[in-house]
């Protein structure tokens, strides 16, 4: 059965979040029972700097390892300043839907509920079925449709009616305590993101992250987020069990 506009939209928004699949039961093979969740161990997240998900099942390497490889084009173990500001072009460009150099309000909110729900407090946590991933989380109210008629109620991502109550946010899963890593970058404070604004954010980020300046970020010397700390803490003890 060919996937409707919502479901191949879903899937497009997953592919460059780094996850595999976003997998309404509608998509589960027939008569396959749905993945098994993960267990109640913390999520095994890392949201990038520029704020791009990388998630891995429990017992899985940390992902910002993944994240790490993405960035370091040339293999050399490093992450220069040109590499991690191409990282962050390269993000925004698959934000910017229609290409017009600018993350609107639609666009922001389409990243808050498909790509990092995590920002909005959801828990998401990456599961295995017949091979395949996937990650899930509970969506159940219909977001913003777009001004500019892009798009229908129907074909709206839904995500959970909630707010992170605590305000962490992204923070967590990240090396910045930055709730919300899009509107970080909101130096104009208009609620839209320029691309601009959005290197500049990056290129800060670097300097912040390159403590020894030398030019070039190494995995060793990165900092640990708290969810890494938690996930690394839940592994030693499953292992030792």
């Amino acid at each position: 059965m060919p996937l409707t506009r919502r479901q191949s939209a879903m899937s497009f928004l997953a592919l460059i979040s780094g996850a595999s699949l976003v997998a309404p039961k509608s998509l589960w093979a027939k008569g396959a029972p749905p993945p098994e969740d993960d267990d109640d161990g913390p999520p095994n997240v890392f949201i990038s700097p520029h704020g791009q998900p990388f998630r891995a099942r429990a017992g899985a390497p940390y992902p910002v390892v993944d994240w790490f490889k993405q960035a370091d084009k040339n293999a050399d173990g490093k992450i220069g300043k040109a590499e991690f500001l191409a990282d962050a072009e390269a993000f925004f460009k698959a934000l910017d839907r229609n290409g017009d150099g600018v993350l609107s309000h639609y666009e922001v909110t389409l990243y808050e509920h498909n790509i990092a729900p995590e920002v909005l407090g959801a828990r998401v946590q990456v599961s295995v079925s017949g091979g395949a991933r996937f990650w899930l989380a509970q969506m159940d109210r219909p977001a913003p449709v777009d001004p500019g008629g892009g798009s229908t109620e129907e074909d709206a991502p839904t995500v959970k009616e909630h707010l992170d109550d605590s305000g962490q946010g992204a923070a967590p899963y990240s090396f910045f305590e930055e709730p919300e890593p899009l509107l970080a970058a909101d130096l104009n404070v208009d609620g839209i993101i320029r691309k601009g604004n959005f290197l500049k954010v990056a290129g800060d980020h670097f300097a912040a992250l390159d403590v020894d300046d030398v030019g070039y970020l190494t995995l060793q010397k990165l900092p640990k987020t708290s969810m890494q700390k938690l996930v690394e803490k839940s592994q030693h003890g499953r292992r030792r069990a």
